[in-house]
């Protein structure tokens, strides 16, 4: 099985609340299922994670920063993606918190275009209380672990 490795953003506006955005699969191996997750992607080749996170989060939301830090959360598991290939996932999860909650679609791909269909600047009290798929499973967990978000 191929590993994947990506970068994944924390993004945390000035009242704490993390950004999702919600991916709706119309077609393909995952048609039917939707689900929230946070912005990034996988690494190119020659990229190191921090560098794929400052990547996919100027492409992704059209936010720039001169670094995302050490990473706070890592994760393994059996992702399966669009086009139906099993891949090892890696994901390391980088904080970014902005000022500015204005986002940009310019850098988004045509498969973006099409799947993420929404985006949200969610509460903690709004995590904890939805029945919606929110990926990573354990973010309250994250932010917690972080502090600085916010309470409810």
């Amino acid at each position: 099985m191929r590993r994947r490795p990506s970068a994944r953003l924390i993004v945390l506006d000035r009242d704490g609340r993390v950004l999702l955005f919600r991916f709706v699969h119309k077609t393909g191996a995952l048609a039917g299922l939707n689900h929230w997750a946070t912005p990034g992607g996988a690494v190119e080749d020659g990229e190191t994670f921090e560098q794929a996170a400052m990547r996919e989060l100027h492409e992704e939301t059209g936010i720039r920063v001169d670094t995302v830090g050490h990473e706070i959360a890592r994760r393994t598991f059996v992702l399966q993606l669009a086009d139906g290939e099993h891949v090892e996932a890696d994901e390391r999860f980088f904080l970014v918190r902005v000022l500015d909650k204005a986002l940009s679609r310019e850098g988004w791909t045509p498969d973006e275009i099409e799947i993420m269909t929404d985006h949200r600047w969610w509460t903690r009290e709004a995590l904890s209380a939805s029945s919606e798929t929110i990926f990573p499973e354990n973010l309250l967990a994250i932010l917690e672990g972080i502090g600085g978000g916010d309470r409810g």
